[in-house]
């Protein structure tokens, strides 16, 4: 048998470099490919890939030269910007591993971000650097977009004499990203993302999403989030596609932006579409430019499904699913299969092999309910810091979503239920506990679960039923507001039901499937 060694040659670094494949390396590639194209609007700011290009150089170079290095970990506190377009191309040059965290966390929840990522520098726009402070922790470097007394100005960053790409060695397989997802547990964990996992989703993207070059992107949705970095934000760079970036997904603001800028396509969760269409001003643009949208997070009720239909007629329609960890698509709904196949998740996406396992990891049949697993090149590194909880969701070689989904014969998968009851609100995750936890900190509270109920505007939303202690009293709004103190507004139930006792099995354990069926009209009026 031949020696393999014999005809390869060795692995060297220049080999590696020509090679190299990186986040970095795509945006470099748009640029001198359409150096002059706009790349990136928001508010008064228009920049060219050209633009974005020296501008990320710059950034990193100054980072670099204030100390950020290779697999620093850097968070990025910021509402929707160009500064957090260029802050994120220019970490993944520097090779540093950035850290979007969420802007509606309160700021103990920052803190165990900042806390477990180890993150050594923050980059803050000026309205959330009182939650950051408020944090509590020393990261060293602070950049704050905006001004700020003690911090250093992005514009400084921006302003760096050094506009030529970094000389910094980053691998294809190096992590670029750790993004932070509740899941099921109570603790948030950091899924690391590699240039090559992500990459590969965008081609899975950009294929099986239609994208187009000539695309004009509306992105209204956060894009700390994956679904608006990963599914839609970075592919965009990566096929030259222009980028209108809008601070957030009010209707007025979307539909006046869709009618200017002459959008083609664009994302918005069940929940905002039928804002939309709920708008006074949705027949007062025009909106005959969009050509293809995208919705995911939860299902879109049918009767939304034929009234976009009706009201753009000129749309294609897509339905992502998928989950952080999967950097996040795996399956996908194509227009023709929209009503047809309503209440799906569609079927596996391009780059993705998708199955339901019983409880020993055995295939289920077609039309038995199994945990949705995964193969794909799409899937994150691992957990930061956290191997157990890596080997757990890989084991036998299977990614395990902790979803539950039923497959039809044809292959269409339908999401049941969540096997650690996770929450979906308004596109945001939320996990149970994470909120129970909080409401047992009540004092007037002996037990409380915590489920999603239907909603019209949230598709889920957060409810709570508690049980109080002997001999107490309080107030469904006094536990709201409590609540409130020590979470997120989006994890803060929408409504508290004070009940006598919970559901329980023979065992012990809360049947939150009882209380969702008995509640599912909690909203309906």
């Amino acid at each position: 048998m031949d020696d393999l060694d014999t005809y390869l040659p060795p692995y060297t670094a220049e080999l590696a470099r020509a090679r190299r494949h990186t986040l970095g390396t795509l945006l470099s590639r748009t640029a001198v490919k359409v150096p002059d194209k706009t790349a990136v609007v928001h508010q008064d700011t228009r920049r060219t890939f050209a633009d974005l290009d020296e501008d990320t150089n710059r950034v990193a170079n100054a980072l670099i030269e204030r100390g950020v290095r290779r697999n620093d970990r850097v968070a990025i506190l910021s509402r929707n910007s160009y500064a957090f377009v260029v802050a994120y191309f220019a970490l993944a040059r520097a090779g540093a591993i950035s850290v979007p965290v969420n802007f509606n966390l309160t700021a103990g929840e920052v803190r165990y971000v900042l806390q477990d990522s180890a993150s050594t520098t923050a980059i803050v726009s000026d309205e959330l650097a009182d939650t950051f402070e408020a944090a509590g922790v020393d990261v060293g470097l602070r950049v704050v977009v905006g001004r700020r007394d003690g911090w250093t100005s992005f514009a400084e960053l921006l302003a760096h004499g050094d506009a030529s790409e970094p000389d910094v060695e980053i691998g294809d397989d190096d992590p670029v990203q750790l993004l932070y997802t509740s899941g099921t547990t109570s603790a948030p964990k950091g899924a690391i993302m590699t240039n090559r996992n992500l990459i590969i989703q965008y081609l899975t993207n950009i294929v099986d999403g239609e994208y187009h070059r000539d695309d004009v992107e509306l992105h209204a949705l956060p894009l700390y989030h994956c679904a608006a970095l990963h599914d839609f934000l970075t592919p965009d760079i990566y096929l030259g596609a222009t980028s209108v970036i809008v601070d957030s997904p009010d209707p007025e603001t979307i539909l006046g932006t869709v009618a200017a800028e002459g959008v083609t396509k664009m994302f918005c969760p069940p929940t905002v579409w039928i804002r939309l269409l709920r708008s006074d001003a949705f027949d007062e643009y025009d909106l005959s430019s969009l050509r293809t949208g995208y919705y995911g997070a939860a299902i879109m009720p049918v009767s939304v499904l034929k009234e976009l239909g009706d009201r753009l007629p000129g749309m294609r329609l897509f339905n992502y699913y998928g989950q952080t960890e999967l950097a996040p698509n795996a399956t996908v709904l194509f227009p023709e299969e929209q009503i047809v196949k309503a209440g799906t998740a569609g079927r596996a996406a391009l780059n993705v092999e998708t199955r339901l396992h019983d409880d020993n990891d055995e295939p289920v049949p077609a039309g038995e309910i199994g945990e949705i697993v995964h193969r794909t090149p799409h899937a994150m590194r691992g957990y930061w810091g956290k191997p157990e909880a890596t080997a757990e969701v890989f084991r036998n070689g299977w990614f395990h979503s902790g979803d539950l989904g039923v497959m039809d014969a044809d292959g269409y998968l339908t999401i049941v239920d969540r096997k650690k009851d996770l929450i979906i609100t308004g596109g945001e995750n939320v996990a149970s506990r994470e909120v129970e936890d909080a409401i047992y900190e009540h004092p007037s509270v002996s037990e409380v679960a915590v489920f999603g109920v239907a909603h019209p505007e949230w598709i889920e939303a957060v409810t709570a039923a508690v049980v109080l202690r002997a001999g107490t009293s309080t107030t469904p709004d006094e536990i709201v507001a409590h609540t409130r103190q020590r979470l997120a507004a989006f994890k803060t139930p929408k409504r508290v039901v004070v009940v006598g006792e919970l559901p329980k099995n023979p065992s012990g354990k809360i049947l939150k499937r009882e209380l969702r069926e008995t509640y599912a009209d909690l909203f309906d009026h």
